[in-house]
């Protein structure tokens, strides 16, 4: 039999960061035993569903990489299938109608409370005749549960778990307009889409009792099932904005590369000993259920950021300057030449180690794309003092010469313009940087000096006296 796993997010917002692992794990286990991973969009909720909230979904799933089998499947366009099961079961004896009234309902939500249990429908219309329903009352369909002994699921993370069917009354399965329940739909559309198993949060562990009974009830197989622990924030509260409950793309947005998102993501509740970097051709090959954690993973901007940081500095040049053009001509307000991209090429060593994120690099290589005289930080400003600047000038006199403006014979012209005036290189070198960069931190001086070249290194020179 082969493996189908699907990702079944309901369209009422983003692919939020728990709903992205939630895929990355049914897509990796797909991949790894060759079977086929689906995707259903659950827009039964018509007031709360948006066409927006499918865009992003899928823009997030692609973002992400995350391809998916076959054609997206809308649960909304099967409801009358879903109905179909439920009147079968209404003709079976499995279930039936139920004519309480909202004020019977609400009678026994608040005997409930001041018991202190939870609500639990009280099956009054279960064996009653429909014809002592009350005048003018649309009748529910409700699931004939067992009431007796209990119900073990065997899931994949969890392990055995076990929950007394008494705990459990008779659901839903269409309203009084005829519309059928989330229970019933995800039931049927999980057969007729062969899935075999259902990878998702533990938060829908009491869902799997009731949908057992219900494939039972059918006489369909129901698929394995495998419950993954929920994020957490590094405190171990409930993961909050704050923490990071973002949509995806937020971090697309905060420029964090797919691939680092993935294997963060991967990391969160499933190890395979103690390795760190995965990439995806590995997480496929290892991937499997019995690895996953039964505990609650915690969320860790410090390590995403690490591991952005090692998937910048493994990118392929070309790749990144495509990512970070868009990012900088929004930075400047200007767009980025040919002229700019083979500089930031050229640049690209040596800002690639320095930074974790996107926006990080794209912020540390601006100013090589900048016209002087560039805006100053507070330190870099402060180095500009008379002596220094007088320095400059006579720096500025004796680079207009130099022919040869690689990184050693720079360095080599520098210290010996230093030791001519009996300064420290320092005393000139650290001037230098603030004026060909705007900051007291950059990458090595003489290669940002080889990288901007001699004729613009001499033009942010000659704008010295436009700092005040």
């Amino acid at each position: 039999m082969s493996v189908v796993t699907r990702f079944a997010p309901s369209p009422t917002g983003y692919l939020h960061i728990g709903g992205a692992r939630t895929a990355l794990f049914n897509w990796l286990y797909a991949r790894h035993t060759g079977g086929r991973f689906a995707l259903r969009i659950e827009d039964t909720d018509r007031k709360r569903s948006t066409p927006e909230a499918i865009d992003a979904i899928l823009s997030g799933l692609r973002w992400l990489e995350l391809d998916w089998d076959g054609e997206v499947v809308h649960q909304f366009a099967r409801a009358e299938r879903h109905a179909e099961m439920a009147r079968r079961l209404l003709v079976e004896g499995k279930a039936y109608h139920c004519y309480c009234t909202p004020e019977e309902l609400e009678a026994m939500r608040q005997q409930a409370r001041a018991e202190g249990r939870r609500m639990l429908y009280d099956g009054r219309w279960r064996d009653r005749d429909p014809a002592e329903a009350p005048p003018g009352v649309e009748p529910v369909v409700r699931f004939k549960a067992p009431r007796s002994g209990e119900t073990r699921i065997g899931d994949l993370v969890q392990g055995p778990v076990t929950v007394a069917n008494d705990q459990m009354d008779d659901m839903v399965l269409l309203r009084a307009d005829g519309t059928p329940t989330y229970m019933l739909s995800v039931v049927v559309d999980d057969h007729d889409m062969d899935v075999t198993h259902v990878i998702r949060g533990d938060d829908h562990l009491t869902n799997a009792f009731r949908q057992y009974h219900l494939y039972d009830a059918l006489g369909w197989q129901a698929p394995a099932f495998a419950h993954i622990p929920l994020i957490h924030g590094p405190d171990g509260a409930k993961l909050s904005k704050r923490h990071g409950a973002l949509g995806v793309e937020a971090y697309r947005d905060m420029g964090y590369l797919p691939e680092a998102l993935r294997n963060y993501l991967l990391r969160l509740g499933w190890s395979h000993g103690d390795e760190e970097i995965i990439s995806t051709e590995q997480a496929i090959q290892w991937f499997d259920l019995d690895a996953v954690g039964k505990g609650a993973a915690r969320f860790d901007f410090d390590k995403l950021n690490s591991l952005n940081g090692h998937y910048i500095r493994t990118a392929a040049d070309e790749r990144l300057l495509d990512l970070l053009c868009p990012l900088l001509e929004a930075h400047l307000g200007k767009p980025v030449d040919d002229a700019g991209r083979r500089r930031l090429n050229a640049a690209l060593p040596g800002l690639k180690p320095r930074a974790e994120t996107l926006e990080a690099l794209a912020d540390n290589a601006a100013f090589y794309l900048r016209d002087p005289p560039l805006p100053l930080t507070d330190k870099a400003a402060k180095l500009l003092t008379p002596e220094s600047r007088e320095h400059l000038e006579r720096l500025r006199e004796t680079l207009s010469g130099q022919e040869d403006w690689s990184k050693a014979a720079l360095e080599m012209r520098l210290r010996e313009f230093a030791a001519a005036r009996e300064i420290k290189l320092g005393a000139v070198a650290q001037p230098l940087r603030a004026v060909l960069t705007g900051s007291t931190a950059s990458p090595g001086l003489f290669e940002v000096m080889a990288v901007l070249g001699r004729a613009e290194c001499l033009a942010r020179l000659a704008a010295l006296g436009a700092y005040s």
